[in-house]
This record gives structure tokens, sequence and C-alpha cells, in this order.
């Protein structure tokens, strides 16, 4: 019998009565439900088990996420290894990763139950920080991993090697190592090109680049890239926009294709190019 997981954005519209709509129709046909800890605030009538975000994916065969993308992103992080597919019904405005309306919410689930959705396999990065010559911490992105500077520092330096031997030095205010996934996000608004989110490439884009000639750049899944922090100023990490490191002068950070990947369930029929075509009225302007 197929378990299945439910977490919402707490402090989206509509996502009290869409998290009922949905344990009403789940319990109609007798099919288990946990709520993650937090989503249970929304459904305190429902009596269901209840389990911290991260380990949610732990005891769910389908994860049903209510929100936007940064709901997912969150959720995804948290999924790691367990291949657990991940429904996203798109409770804001953008969406790319939640790419199911409300409206669709419901026929989303029953042809998931059903299997007859399909689903997308999504490559991670996963990030590592050297200080020191030891790792002082491990993340992991579905979107990007973003070397950026804080809002009254002057530029940065970055030295970036890829598979060892020195590729390039950005002055910048920042670096975005994205994913295709992630070439929608930060990657796009800061003039990176679009990936088809299957793929398997690792993008470097720079942020406001003083050097005219440094251009975003598109590489294997296979390289192993090593960011370092030339300056001595106010410099963070973040992982998906989500998480936050401060770093100091001489850290390193490793980044390379991860092990996991991410498993997205969409509608055949909603493929990369109508969301596009939806999201960002691709071709019409």
């Amino acid at each position: 019998m197929t378990r299945v997981g439910l977490v919402a954005k707490s402090d989206a519209a509509g996502a009290g009565d869409a998290l009922d709509r949905l344990i009403q129709w789940l319990g109609r046909r007798g099919l288990p439900v946990v709520l993650e800890k937090e989503t249970a605030g929304l459904a305190p009538a429902a009596a269901l088990p209840t389990a911290l975000k991260s380990d949610l994916a732990g005891q769910v065969d389908l994860l049903i996420v209510l929100g936007g993308d940064g709901t997912l992103l969150s959720m995804a992080r948290a999924v790691g290894g367990l291949a657990v597919p991940i429904l996203g019904v798109n409770l804001g405005d953008l969406g790319f990763l939640t790419a199911t309306t409300l409206d669709e919410m419901l026929p989303a689930v029953e042809a998931a139950l059903a299997g007859r959705m399909a689903i997308d396999e999504r490559m991670l990065l996963s990030a590592r920080l050297v200080r020191g010559g030891t790792a002082v911490g491990e993340y992991v992105a579905l979107n990007d991993v973003v070397i950026t500077k804080s809002a009254m520092s002057r530029i940065i330096n970055l030295k970036v090697s890829v598979e060892g031997g020195h590729a390039t030095a950005y002055r910048a205010d920042g670096l975005i190592v994205s994913t295709p996934t992630g070439s929608t996000a930060y990657c796009l608004s800061a003039g990176g090109p679009i990936l088809f989110p299957t793929m398997d490439a690792i993008v470097l884009v720079p942020i406001a680049s003083h050097t005219l000639t440094n251009r975003p750049i598109v590489l294997p899944a296979t390289q192993r890239i090593e960011v370092t922090l030339m300056t001595d100023q106010e410099v963070m990490l973040t992982i998906d926009g989500q998480v936050g490191i401060p770093l100091r002068e001489r850290d390193v950070v490793e980044i390379e294709k991860a092990a996991a990947r991410v498993r997205l369930v969409r509608f055949p029929r909603t493929d990369f190019f109508s969301v596009l075509r939806t999201k960002l009225k691709w071709g019409e302007r």
C-alpha cells in the first residue's frame, strides 16, 4: 500500500484548504498519510502521524508538496538518496518545480498513484566547505551553490579550478554554480543560459563580473570544481538560497555532481517547453 507524505507551506494562501481536501481524498481511499510536523499545524483535527522534515521521506512512498518552488527545494534536499518521488502543487506565483496547479492536484495524485505520471530525474550538486585543509560542512543543492558578497562589501576575488587545474579568476560580486534545474532560477536572472533540466551539466555564472570576458560557461557534470575565496571581507556561501554559511579568506568550496538524484512527478503533457512558455512567456516577446 502506498504511504503518502504531505508537506505544505504553512503561510501560503489556500494551503489549509488544499491540505484538508487532499487528506479527505486520500482517507476515502484508505491510503496511509504522514504529515510533516509543521504542516500538521494546518490540520489539527486530522489526527494523523507526523514526522520531522528530515525523517519524512524515509517513512513514505510518495511526497506531495503544497507551496512554491522554495518549499519543494527544501524537501528535495531532505529526501537525499532515498529516491522518493515528489509531486509539487503550486500555491505561489511562478512555480517551475511545482508545475501542477491547484485545480490539477487531485487528478495528478490519482494519476501518480496509478503510475500514469512521468518522473523526471534531476541531478543534485554536492558542496563541501574546506577550511585550513579540513572539511567543516557538506551540503546538497538542487538549484545552485552561490558565493556572494554582503550588501556593503566590495568586489570579491575568487579563484576557480576545474579537475585540479586552474580555470579562471573572477573579480565580481559573486559566483553561481548551478544545476540544469537551477538554470531558470538565480542563474537566469544573472544572465546564464537555460539548460534542459534532466541534463547532467554544471553552469558557472559570475555575478556582475568586473571583467567583461568572464561569461557563463557550461561544464560536464563529471567535472569537479574548486572555488577559493581570495578576499578578506564578508562573503556568504548559500545553498538553494535557503542555507547560508559565512566564508573566510582562503576557504575552498568543492563542488561536484552528487550521487543522489531527485525524482519529480509531472503530467506527461507538461513538458519543459510548455512550462517555459507558461511561466516565462518564452518566445512571445
